[in-house]
Order: structure tokens, then C-alpha cells, then sequence
């Protein structure tokens, strides 16, 4: 692996067609950073979206910008990266700051399979590179519109539909979906929006045959999740509090879980997912690949992982007209089929930013040299 030349890092906002609504509040816009990585004569792409504001974990966009550019870049350029765990123990010093750090590594990856001229999912030990991806629907007005999107989503042919989940959006909700869909495969996300006194609710909610309840409680808990997991029949599945490895593997010996969502974003970037995935999948644990409403840079990143064996439930992973009118990065991501989207065969990830796209959704920019 040559040495890494040069870093760049570009704080972008983009539009969405409508607001994302959960129980930690409202995104019209999603702020990302984007990290461009060059060495032998190749440019690498990564992307961490921690949002705007720090409402689904500690990091939000511009602190992320900052760190990275202030103590995490610098440690990097003029170095030779051989591995993603190199690149990993080089970052460590800086604690936390997952986000940040997952820019770096997946921009890492990016550049490395370019180097090597092989697509990253092959690269990183994908076996298949059709992705089985559901239908996510956040928190609207009216039941009477959400169940007008379930029905969209179910014609469309998606194998499980994710419902967002919060006070004033529980109960009634999910007891009207199924009454209309009894037989669809539903999971709800609560995004941390409750706390251990609300067990009486997720033990009612062990009749409506859910997949999973992802995230009840607070974000950077396991053992009320042990405890509320010993209260109710529905598995429970981590997102927000599993940050690490060593999370990870606390969340298992406690029996927090019986399911795990890795985004790449929120562990740190590929090496610690690809981690992560194994200890669960020698634990029995069944995982899913997350998303945090990337542009296709981010998102080709998450398709690569969920091409890895272990991966057993559809993943969060979207077309960009989900989202956006127009994707920052080019190619889109277009489904393949009913409830599939395809890892691109081409070198690294297959996508790289659109330049007027680029420039006109960035907040700020730095660059190593």
C-alpha cells in the first residue's frame, strides 16, 4: 500500500425531499462529511453522516469535520497504511469519535481495493453481491398516510417494512398496521426514546408479532436492555449502543441482545464492522447493516459489508431517490429488483461524488496540503 498523500474533507449539507421524523427529533437536511484519500495515484472515497445536530449519538457533522481535521487526518498523512487495523491503532489515541474515525477507514478501504483493482465488496470477503434490503417509513401525521406507505412499499415488494417508534406514535400505530398487514415482516425503532419504567408497553407489544424492537432504550446502555430483554418475548436489537468491539462483546455477555445493527458510521468505519460481525456470528447473533441516510458513497460503502456472510436480515440500505432528488454521488443507487440492490463491480466502491453536486452541497472544506 503506498503512502497516503493527502487528505481532503468536505462538510456537506444535503436536502431531503421531505423530513425524517424520529423520536429524537427532525432532519430536513442531511449534514455528512465526505473524505477523499489519495495515494499512488489513486483517490479513495469514505462518508460519515452523524447528522447535524449530536440528537442520535455524542457526534454531529461540524464536530466531526473539526476532529478529523484537527487530530485524526494529521496522524495519517505521510504514513503507510497497510491494513485497516494499522489504520485503526494509528487513530486510537483519539478516543471515541466512532464517526470521525469511520470516514477515514472507509476511505481508506475505498482507496486500497482501487489499488488492488478489485471491487471492495470482493475484497472485503462479500460472497454475494445482491443486498436484500427493506422499506424504512419515519414517524407522519397520520396513520391513515402511513399506512398509505406501507401499502406502497408492500406492492413494491419489500420482504420487511421498519417503522419509526415514539411516544404519540406507539401503540395505536403498530395495532392499526397490523390489523391492515397482519402477515408483513415488521420491526419498530424507537431510537433511545424510552427508558426501563416503560416495560409494561414492550411487554403489550409481544402480541403484534414483531421482528425486532431496535433501540428502546438510551443510547448508551446494556444493562436495562439485558433487563427489559428478560421482561418480553420480542427480541431486542442494538444500534446506538453499540459503539466497539468491546461493546460488543459486553452487550452479548450481558444478553442485551439477541439481534445487531452495525453501521460502519457509528462503529468506527468496514475494519471495526467486519469485527463486529464476527464476534456475532460466533456468538449465534444475528446482525443487519444499518444506514444513516448516506449519499451513495456511504451507501456503496454499506452495500460492500452486507454482501459478507452473517448478514441474515434486510438491510437499511436505500436507492437515493428514497431520499434525495438528486444524489451527491454518481453513479445512483437503484434497486436491482423487488427488495435488492446490487454491489457495483467495478474497483473500490463504483462511485465517487459528482463535482457540481459536490460543490454546491458543501458547508466547508480542508485539505492536508
Amino acid at each position: 500500500m503506498p503512502v497516503i498523500e493527502r487528505i481532503d474533507l468536505y462538510h456537506v449539507a444535503m436536502p431531503l425531499i421531505s423530513p425524517w421524523r424520529t423520536a429524537y427529533g427532525e432532519d430536513a437536511v442531511i449534514e455528512s462529511v465526505l473524505v477523499k484519500m489519495s495515494g499512488g495515484g489513486m483517490v479513495g472515497w469514505g462518508e460519515t453522516s452523524p447528522l447535524a445536530s449530536p440528537t442520535y449519538s455524542p457526534e454531529w457533522a461540524a464536530g466531526v469535520f473539526h476532529t478529523a481535521k484537527r487530530w485524526l487526518a494529521p496522524r495519517l498523512v505521510g504514513q503507510d497504511i497497510t491494513s485497516g487495523r494499522q489504520l485503526q491503532e494509528r487513530l486510537a489515541l483519539v478516543k471515541g469519535n466512532y464517526f470521525a474515525k469511520a470516514g477515514l477507514d472507509t476511505a481508506w478501504w475505498d482507496l486500497h481495493a482501487r489499488l488492488q483493482q478489485q471491487p471492495l465488496h470482493r475484497l472485503l470477503g462479500g460472497t454475494n453481491p445482491e443486498v436484500v434490503v427493506g422499506a424504512d417509513i419515519g414517524v407522519m401525521d397520520r396513520i391513515e398516510d402511513l399506512l398509505a406507505e406501507f401499502g406502497k412499499a408492500v406492492t413494491a415488494g419489500f420482504t420487511r417494512v421498519k417503522l419509526k417508534f415514539r411516544p404519540g406514535w406507539d401503540l395505536p400505530m403498530i395495532r392499526a398496521v397490523r390489523k391492515a398487514f397482519p402477515d408483513t415482516v415488521v420491526h419498530i425503532d424507537c431510537n433511545s426514546g424510552y427508558r426501563l419504567e416503560d416495560a409494561d408497553l414492550f411487554r403489550a407489544l409481544d402480541e403484534f408479532n414483531l421482528a425486532m424492537i431496535e433501540q428502546p432504550l438510551a443510547h448508551d446502555d446494556l444493562i436495562d436492555h439485558a433487563a427489559l430483554q428478560k421482561q418480553i418475548r420480542t427480541p431486542i436489537c442494538l444500534d446506538e449502543s453499540i459503539t466497539s468491539l468491546d461493546r460488543t462483546r459486553q452487550a452479548l455477555a450481558l444478553g442485551s441482545c439477541r439481534y445487531v445493527n452495525i453501521k460502519p458510521g457509528r462503529v468506527g468505519g468496514l475494519t471495526n464492522a467486519v469485527a463486529i460481525l464476527d464476534i456475532c456470528r460466533r456468538s449465534g447473533i444475528p446482525c443487519w447493516v444499518g444506514g444513516m441516510l448516506e449519499s451513495a458513497i456511504g451507501v456503496a460503502h454499506c452495500l460492500a459489508l452486507a454482501t459478507l456472510p452473517g448478514f441474515s436480515y434486510p438491510a437499511d440500505i436505500f436507492p437515493s431517490s428514497r431520499f434525495y432528488r438528486r444524489d451527491l454521488g454518481v453513479p445512483e443507487i437503484t434497486l436491482s429488483g423487488p427488495s435488492h440492490i446490487r454491489a457495483l463491480d467495478e474497483p473500490g466502491i463504483g462511485t465517487v461524488p459528482d463535482p457540481d453536486a459536490l460543490a454546491r452541497m458543501t458547508v466547508e472544506t480542508w485539505s492536508s496540503v
